[in-house]
């Protein structure tokens, strides 16, 4: 297959709450304390990472990790994760921090995309595509498949707005206004169409995905990112979806959302009418008479096959064969079980709780004791996710940015980084322009990491 980079960019929802019941830390507050360690260093909120990523204070006081450009699923659920770690890192410093000034205060960071004022958070996924005049006609027919795929991905969410409180498949999926659009926030739309490649804009483009929940099982993640990337690897080869089109996406989506059975009636642009696992179960047929299987890798055969089991199970009603992979049917479990146990209804308040444990990337969280009691499956090592947070993916540009930042680092120069380009401080040179989001090799960037070398201070043995 060939290469193409992609990653994630998470925002995190954040609270200062306090154990003994108290008034929570606004959360300005909160995310002021949590980047307090960065900012103590002389390190700012905003700052690209060792490992080719970039950790940044987003507005509304939401954390955001930004992985490394990926072009291996394997690479970027390693980095997803490390951002969580670093991030959850610093949550631990900063309890620490509060209970030194008297509070119980504690820090919690939430992989979800709603609050309980109903404020949303996005997981946005970037996708590099080769640049072709007709985008705008690839992105409309890509309509159909985003707002379908969330009967698989969706991160499940309780509506307690419903006549009777309910789950449904996704938290992102009612805060769609928009088929495709420029806009992000003020009318959010599926595919954002803004163009700013952050690589050599003459071959490329980037397409900027915001319509995906925020997903906390990484089997969850990678079928995705791995669907997705399949799909417009079949697209670049020829295969058309239009005929695919839907009349109404963004009432599709929602009455898709309502349904978790995966029946509900939609329809097409061309009159007919189809259901959102007979159009996934359309599409992955479609994607499989153009890719090779003999040249997929472990992890996008793994993705294959966990498509076609999840539409199965979603068909069938019977989730058992995914409530290990799949957020939608791990939390239905998980709920479920509780409220047998307990007695409780989805609008209970320890419900509430619960979903929210099962988001917290935290100590308090439930993940890391869900994958130990075999209750989530897990795809990364803890090994890989610890070199993950200093180290970039090899077979990128993110390892040509790492290096330069670790020995910016290092020599305690200072650098101004973005995506593309890279320019130290003190210096005069020409800002290096990285436009290539495959390279892994270059020159220039050989010379600029010798004369950081050259410049850092001898320490006395």
């Amino acid at each position: 297959m060939r290469r193409r980079v992609f990653g994630i960019e998470t925002e995190y929802g954040l609270t200062a709450a306090s154990a003994s019941g108290g008034a929570p830390m606004d959360a300005e507050h909160a995310a002021r304390q949590l980047f307090e360690p960065l900012l103590h260093q002389g390190r700012s909120s905003n700052l690209f990472l060792r490992n080719g990523g970039r950790l940044y204070l987003d507005v509304g006081a939401h954390p955001e990790y930004a992985t490394a450009e990926c072009d291996q699923l394997s690479d970027l659920l390693e980095q997803d994760r490390a951002g969580e770690s670093i991030l959850a890192d610093l949550a631990a410093q900063a309890d620490h921090a509060l209970a030194e000034l008297g509070t119980d205060l504690s820090i919690h960071l939430f992989r979800n995309n709603l609050d309980s004022q109903g404020n949303s958070c996005g997981c946005h996924e970037n996708y590099l595509l080769h640049r072709r005049r007709d985008f705008r006609q690839v992105a409309d027919a890509l309509v159909a498949f985003f707002v379908t795929r969330q009967i698989l991905v969706g991160n499940g969410w309780i509506n307690t707005g419903a006549a009777t409180p309910r789950l449904q498949f996704s938290q992102r999926a009612d805060q769609m206004w928009d088929s495709v659009s420029s806009a992000t926030t003020r009318s959010r739309p599926i595919i954002n169409t803004r163009d700013e490649a952050l690589a050599d804009s003459g071959a490329y483009r980037r397409m900027h995905v915001i319509v995906g929940d925020t997903n906390v099982a990484e089997p969850t993640s990678a079928l995705k990112v791995g669907m997705t990337e399949l799909l417009i690897h079949a697209i670049e080869d020829g295969l058309h979806i239009e005929d695919l089109a839907l009349a109404d996406p963004m009432r599709a989506i929602r009455e898709i959302n309502a349904d978790l059975t995966g029946r509900a009636p939609i329809e097409l642009a061309n009159g007919r009418l189809t259901s959102a696992v007979a159009l996934q179960r359309e599409i992955r047929g479609r994607v499989l008479t153009r890719v090779d299987a003999s040249e997929l890798d472990p992890m996008r055969a793994y993705v294959v096959d966990l498509w076609g089991r999840g539409l199965d199970a979603i068909e069938s009603g019977d989730w058992s064969s995914i409530e290990t992979e799949l957020d939608i049917a791990i939390k239905r479990r998980l709920l479920s079980s509780y409220c047998a146990r307990t007695g409780a209804s989805l609008a209970d308040p320890r419900v509430a709780r619960l979903e929210l444990s099962y988001c917290d990337i935290t100590a308090q969280g439930l993940r890391t004791r869900m994958e130990e009691g075999g209750l989530m499956h897990r795809l990364t090592t803890p090994e890989a996710v610890a070199r993950a947070t200093t180290q970039p993916p090899a077979s990128t540009r993110a390892s040509l940015r790492g290096r330069i930042i670790a020995a910016a680092e290092d020599a305690r120069a200072d650098l101004s980084v973005d995506w593309v380009h890279v320019r130290l401080d003190d210096s005069a040179a020409v800002p290096l322009s990285l436009q290539d989001p495959l390279a892994t090799s270059d020159p220039r960037v050989d010379a600029l990491i010798a004369q950081i070398d050259a410049q850092s201070p001898t320490i006395p043995a």
